[in-house]
C-alpha cells in the first residue's frame, strides 16, 4: 500500500486536519483504485499510516491537489471544442 508515516514535525504542527478514506471521497469524485493508481504515480497526495487498520489524508493537501486541477482545467480548452485563437 502506498502509505508513510508522519514524522514528528508533522505530528506537533498545530492546526493540521487529516481527514479518513470516506471524507476524502466525499471531496474527491474519484474510485479508490483511481486514488491509489494517482498516489504510486506521485500525482495525488500520499496517506499516512495512523495505525495498522487506519490511514488519513492531510487536508490542506488534498485541498492544494484539487486547487491546481483546478487551475490545470482552467487553463486547457474545453474537450470537444477547437482554441479560436488566432
Amino acid at each position: 500500500m502506498s502509505t508513510r508515516p508522519l514524522t514528528n514535525n508533522e505530528l506537533i504542527t498545530p492546526g493540521r486536519v487529516l481527514i479518513k478514506r470516506k471524507q476524502l471521497l466525499k471531496k474527491v469524485p474519484l474510485c479508490e483504485r483511481t486514488i491509489l493508481d494517482m498516489e504510486k504515480r506521485g500525482d495525488f497526495p500520499k496517506r499516512f499510516t495512523i495505525t495498522p487498520r487506519l490511514v488519513a489524508w492531510d487536508l490542506e493537501e488534498v485541498d492544494a491537489w484539487i486547487a491546481a486541477q483546478q487551475s490545470a482545467a482552467s487553463q486547457a480548452s474545453a474537450p470537444g471544442r477547437k482554441n479560436n485563437k488566432s
